[in-house]
């Protein structure tokens, strides 16, 4: 599959991810860089870490974040300590250190000199850096609500000894963290979120020796005792954790030693049928997971609802019925019936319902920071307490004034509506994830062969459970399980849920196909090269993944706000009362405006529960990942896969889309057109000793000079079938082909050897006039020729003297002309940079409609180029196909250009949105905490009462939400509409 990408490659070396003769990659750079002297990573740097030695450090009566900072400004200010980081939650410190410089006995001192306990953790005492293998976990965190949270947790994990990164997610409820397991472990990594104040659940990590099976039937001890003899028993079994609650268990095994199809089946047969193990699918668990928070939520609303009906029936609607008024206005000791009804039911309601608004402000305030919980308690408990503060007054003193239990309850009913609706709006977000899940196959169903290879028969097994290998049937109308190639069999394939390719593929014997795709008509039996995460379904899955947990930069600014956006609302709460309740004891406004079973104090409380209540940070941290999520789904739909929202960012403001010529904006398949000889040499021995020169190369034009010679010796002299040519090629290769020695390829020139003891040179006019060798004029002239018709001239030199030379052309792919145009619609700059001679760049520069041409760039100068075109702050994409998937942060799955123009338009798309979103969500707090305040009322009479206000905060991070759906209904802009073009 081609794949177009677009990377930072801004400071790498030009053969970054692949050779550095074919940097065809696509690049989206940063501005340029004016640091570019800096040292490399792993040079000076990396030397002097190898010097370093570890400690860890059990440190007490830390109770703040100011104490981690002590600790760690005082154990800095050591001689020799290079880095510390301390966990106030484990209470431990981490100091690497030079052993040369600092000992172990100096940490311990600068930690006790601050004021503070310490001791050595043992088993580390000091440690030497061992092997840093580095695993990449993903971990599902609950309790998260607002940017706040999301900050929060990074902070927490990053400071975690071991954690090389972390990145959490709000809309998804995932975090993906970088570790050295041999530094932490995942549960610690876990212990550490919970110590936060979050729930946390381990997923899946890049470890590939450990799997978590289902098991069926693990009812009680026995069952147990059966499994433990079972795995201590089995080949290449290192370690297993039995959860007897979940019925799981984790395996930790030797893939070389055993498969995992083997160790579900060994469960099974030593169980006597017994114990069924089935492995767990982590997106199935997630999507459960999913499903049980919305049941929750969905569970506490009803709660909410079923209680605060009542409360709201009877302050509303029982007043005006004359039986129901009187029954509840009948005493019950000191208190009114409605009134005692509605605290007990409000109590509820705020202790128990509520509960979950409580914890999650604890746990925030605990660790100093704040969020919208803090928010919801506030203005529910100000409420509460007072109502309750009012209710005994009355019973005591006989004046009762006005309650407000129902603003309390239906306050917090409102918030769980739109926590609700939150849930399922950003479920809605991962439908693209979902839809990518649900192409892989539940089942396989797999040949079984004797030892001799015969065909014994078949069994369906479980699609996660096919090992590579394996020959699997796949009948018509069923999925691909696996990445594979055809061993028998012919059919076609719908592979556009993968491609985007509409038009069904043809497969025969030694077609390669793609796990997830659709046999059509015939039966194919495939052998599975590529299982699990190596699939090409699971890397784009997985490529999804990560770019709907990356931050685009544009969410830095909504981090901020969100830091200090509930201190702000606090204060402005505060100086609401304040001023409407001095104003009231001062006499500033008419009593007409305080109602008359009120006070000043009540009239001044509302409008300040109101500020809190209404106050949204939730929509400012849903504004952007939302967004990012939901296009990053969009564009795999459409064969786009960004990896991040940085690159989702950035792509909105390309200024130049620099084009390889080869492969990228032609065909990339070279066909020799002509070959002339300028000698006494036959034209056949000519050809010869080309293809024998060019067999050793890997370069495109090397494979098309060797198919026009082998076709020009053997056409029409071998077997007609596909398989009889291949085999038949093979041989004669081998025979007719003469030995080349001392091969070695010039990057960017050609190839040079010895054939028969005489120097050969194959490549182009600079590789033989560098090595003195003489172009006759009818050369040249035919040579010139040539280029200016877009064709390539390959020159040929033996022993010292001019043979004659090829003509190559690349076809160019049909859409070039039509995107390059398009492009500049979009005010985009294209530019082709291309290591070929000045003639031929510019004949198919002409063709496409490209003036900006670079020509004869060797390899390593193309990274020059490109940074040349950054030093004005410009930003610079590079279309190319050489680099693996790794190195880029856009890959184009379809093998086609129209998708560049694709990526671009969906980043403008996304980002309008998102600058949409931060509109309403800034526009909503601006507007509705001053109308909470009371800055209409004076004017209209206009105040908006406690309930209402979390009515609409409640619904403003669902507007986000939805606003963010909107972008589901992208489509692909079409060349014609980009192009203005009105077809008839």
């Amino acid at each position: 599959m081609a794949h177009l990408q677009l990377s930072a490659v801004a400071g790498r070396p030009a053969a970054a991810g692949g050779r550095g003769d074919e940097m065809e990659d696509v690049a989206l750079l940063d501005s340029y860089d004016e640091e570019m002297g800096m040292p490399p990573a792993g040079g000076a740097a990396a030397g002097e870490e190898e010097a370093a030695a570890e400690a860890h450090v059990r440190v007490t009566g830390m109770t703040c974040s100011a104490c981690t900072s002590a600790v760690e400004a005082a154990v800095s200010a050591r001689r020799g300590v290079r880095r510390v980081a301390v966990s106030l939650l484990q209470n431990r410190a981490h100091v690497v250190f030079d052993p040369a410089l600092a000992k172990v006995e100096d940490i311990i001192e600068a930690i006790e000199d601050a004021g503070f306990e310490a001791e050595i953790i043992p088993d580390s005492a000091v440690s030497q850096p061992k092997s840093q293998k580095t695993l990449s976990a993903q971990f599902r965190i609950g309790g998260m609500t607002c940017a706040n949270c999301v900050n929060s947790v990074e902070g927490i994990l990053k400071k975690l000894p071991g954690v090389k990164g972390a990145v959490v997610a709000l809309a998804t409820s995932l975090g993906e963290v970088e570790y050295v397991p041999s530094a932490i472990s995942k549960d610690e990594i876990v212990q550490a979120i919970e110590d936060a104040g979050f729930e946390a659940a381990f997923l899946q990590s890049s470890e590939q020796d450990k799997i978590l099976l289902g098991l069926i039937g693990l009812h009680t001890e026995r069952d147990v005792e059966v499994l433990h003899d079972i795995l201590k028993k089995m080949d290449g079994s290192r370690q297993f954790d039995v959860n007897t609650v979940l019925s799981e268990v984790e395996i930790v095994f030797d893939p070389e030693a055993v498969g995992l199809r083997s160790i579900v089946d060994t469960i099974e047969m030593g169980s006597n049928g017994r114990l069924k193990a089935h492995v767990q699918n982590p997106y199935t668990r997630g999507a459960s997971n999913d499903a049980q928070e919305a049941s929750k939520m969905l569970n506490l609303l009803r709660s909410s609802l079923f209680l605060s009906i009542p409360v709201f029936f009877i302050r509303m609607v029982c007043p005006s019925i004359p039986f129901l008024s009187t029954l509840l206005s009948m005493h019950c000791g000191p208190f009114l019936m409605g009134d005692l009804l509605k605290w007990i039911l409000v109590s509820i309601v705020q202790f128990v319902v509520g509960k979950r608004f409580y914890v999650a402000a604890f746990r925030a305030l605990r660790h100093g920071s704040t969020n919208m919980d803090v928010l919801v308690v506030l203005g529910t408990t100000a409420s509460y307490v007072y109502s309750v503060c009012a209710l005994l007054y009355g019973a005591f003193t006989g004046y009762r004034p006005p309650v407000y239990f129902e603003t309390s309850a239906m306050i917090i009913t409102f918030v769980l509506f739109g926590k609700y609706l939150e849930v399922l709006a950003k479920g809605k977000t991962s439908d693209a994830i979902k839809k990518l899940v649900e192409l892989v196959p539940s089942t396989a169903l797999l040949v079984l062969k004797d030892k001799e290879g015969k065909h014994v028969g078949e069994r369906e097994i479980d699609a996660l459970l096919v090992q590579p290998g394996d020959v699997l049937k796949v009948l018509p109308g069923s999925k691909v399980p696996a990445d594979g190639v055809v061993v028998w069999g012919t059919s076609h394939v719908n592979e556009s849920m993968i491609t985007g390719e509409s038009a069904p593929v043809p497969k025969e014997v030694s077609s390669v196909v793609i796990g997830g795709t659709i046999n059509l008509h015939g039966i194919l039996h495939i052998q599975a090269t590529k299982v699990g995460s190596g699939t090409v379904l699971s890397q784009i899955i997985s490529l999804v993944e990560t770019a709907q947990m990356s931050k685009a930069p544009i969410q830095k600014f909504a981090d901020y706000v969100a830091s200090i956006f509930v201190p702000i609302v606090i204060t402005l709460s505060i100086v609401t009362f304040s001023v409407w309740f001095l104003c009231g004891w001062l006499g500033a406004y008419p009593n007409s405006w305080v109602s008359e079973n009120s006070n000043c104090f009540v009239f001044s409380l509302m409008f300040a529960i109101s500020v809190v209540v209404i106050a949204c940070p939730c929509a400012l941290g849903l504004a952007t990942p939302t967004a990012v999520m939901v296009a990053t789904g969009i564009g795999a739909n459409h064969g786009v896969l960004v990896k991040g929202g940085d690159a989702l960012e950035r792509a909105q403001n390309v200024n130049y889309v620099v084009f390889d010529k080869t492969g990228t904006l032609t065909q990339g398949k070279a066909v020799v057109t002509t070959a002339k000889v300028f000698s006494g040499m036959d034209l056949g021995d000519f050809l010869t000793l080309v293809a024998s020169a060019e067999a050793s190369s890997e370069h495109p034009l090397a494979k098309a000079v060797l198919d026009y010679a082998f076709h020009f010796h053997f056409f029409g002299k071998l077997p007609s079938s596909k398989d009889g040519i291949e085999q038949r090629k093979d041989e004669v290769l081998s025979q007719w082909l003469l030995e080349a020695e001392d091969f070695s390829a010039v990057p960017g020139k050609g190839v040079q050897c010895s054939i028969n003891g005489k120097h050969v040179l194959v490549g182009n006019r600079t590789l033989i006039t560098e090595n003195g060798v003489t172009i006759p004029p009818e050369a040249e002239n035919f040579l010139v020729d040539l280029e200016s018709n877009a064709k390539t001239g390959i020159l040929v030199a033996f022993d010292g003297d001019f043979v004659g030379l090829m003509g190559v052309t690349d076809p160019l792919k049909r859409e070039a002309a039509v995107v390059v145009e398009g492009l500049k619609k979009l005010g985009v700059h294209p530019v082709m940079l291309t290591g070929d001679n000045w003639r031929t760049a510019q004949a198919v520069a002409k063709e496409v409609g490209i003036e900006d041409v670079r020509a004869e760039v060797m390899p390593a100068g193309k990274a020059d180029v490109v940074r040349s075109l950054q030093k004005d702050g410009s930003i610079v994409a590079m279309v190319g196909d050489g680099i693996a998937i790794e190195a880029a942060d856009y890959v184009l799955v379809r093998n086609n250009l129209e998708d560049v123009i694709t990526a671009i338009d969906l980043s403008r798309k996304t980002f309008s949105r998102i600058r949409w979103n931060y509109f309403f969500a800034m526009a909503y707090n601006v507007v509705a905490i001053p109308v909470a305040a009371g800055a209409l009322f004076p004017f209209t009479g206009l105040q908006m009462p406690p309930w209402l206000a979390g009515a609409c905060m409640a619904f403003s991070s669902v507007s986000v939400v939805c606003s963010s759906l909107l972008l589901r209904r992208y489509r692909k802009p079409r060349l014609t509409t980009v192009l203005q073009i009105t077809v008839e």
